[in-house]
């Protein structure tokens, strides 16, 4: 799936509920993250519930494994990933990460600790992009 089907599919749904249902579902079908990298090292702060970010470097691009103690957020970490896995660190820099977020509807309907894990996430997939 890339932005533009996820971006129909939020289109299709008429309900937050609906869309909601349809993030965990997202979240449940993220590739599995092993329990050693459920470590502090791999933790993103800022989220309120327990998220972790695991970069993994193909080639010239990276790709993103996460997880998360809570459906709703592993359904949010399953966007993230799906916005920035398998680019390359110039191509995760210039994502309009913002618009996206607004055109999904997430800016608005999500409590504001769910869209500080969100910017939190994002930040640190920044930092991958810029370490690694």
């Amino acid at each position: 799936m890339n932005i533009e089907e996820l971006t129909d599919n939020f289109e299709f749904l008429d309900s937050w509920e609906d869309k909601y249902r349809y993030i965990i579902d997202l979240g449940s079908k993220l590739e599995p993250l092993p329990e050693n990298y459920k470590t502090e090292e791999w933790k993103v702060k800022g989220c309120q519930s327990q998220v972790w970010l695991v970069p993994e470097k193909r080639g010239e691009k990276l790709h993103f494994y996460g997880d998360s103690d809570a459906l709703i957020v592993k359904g949010l970490i399953a966007i993230v990933l799906l916005i920035y896995s398998d680019k390359s660190p110039a191509e995760i820099k210039s994502v309009a990460v913002d618009n996206i977020f607004a055109k999904l509807g997430l800016s608005e309907h999500l409590s504001p600790s769910r869209r500080n894990g969100l910017i939190a996430m994002t930040e640190k997939i920044n930092y991958y992009a810029d370490i690694l």
